[in-house]
């Protein structure tokens, strides 16, 4: 099913949530292999952005198979795209996605020759979302010991 403007605008809801994303690739050997990366845009279009080392084992994975994977995690929501990723020099995109953040790992700023991006074109995803957090989660559990009513929160598969 193809993503709606509602639903996207759910997605850019949850993106907010996420600091974190672990992309999955394929090594050499074809085992996959989740490599930890900083969110970089909190507005989805159905791209996602990363700054990322020129020489991480990532680089080398993409551009050997550019299938990927991608997911997040937070304390009450969770989503997983499927894309595909390439590697993309455009200094004028890095300087716009450049924050102090990144100069944690790449203190030579956005002009370090070692620094590049890995975009990835999302084409699928789903996410699982449950409203009101641990909260929400305890009081499903109590109410499921009580009623026996298991808690439905969320949970939508897209195409984009």
């Amino acid at each position: 099913m193809i993503a709606t403007p509602s639903e996207l605008e759910k997605l850019n809801s949850l993106l907010k949530d996420f600091r974190f994303a672990m992309l999955t690739s394929r090594d050499e050997d074809g085992k996959l292999t989740a490599h930890p990366l900083t969110v970089q845009e909190s507005e989805f279009d159905g791209d996602l952005w990363f700054i990322i080392g020129r020489h991480a084992s990532a680089v080398e994975h993409v551009s050997r198979d550019a299938n990927v994977g991608v997911s997040f995690s937070s304390n009450d929501s969770w989503l997983s795209l499927a894309g595909t990723a390439s590697i993309v020099d455009d200094g004028a995109k890095l300087r716009e996605l450049w924050n102090p953040a990144v100069e944690a790992w790449f203190p030579e700023g956005p002009e370090d020759p070692d620094v590049t991006l890995l975009k990835v074109d999302t084409v699928s995803g789903e996410y699982w979302d449950s409203p009101g957090g641990k909260v929400a989660t305890i009081v499903a559990l109590v109410k499921h010991k009580v009623t026996g009513e298991k808690y439905e929160g969320d949970n939508e598969k897209f195409d984009l």
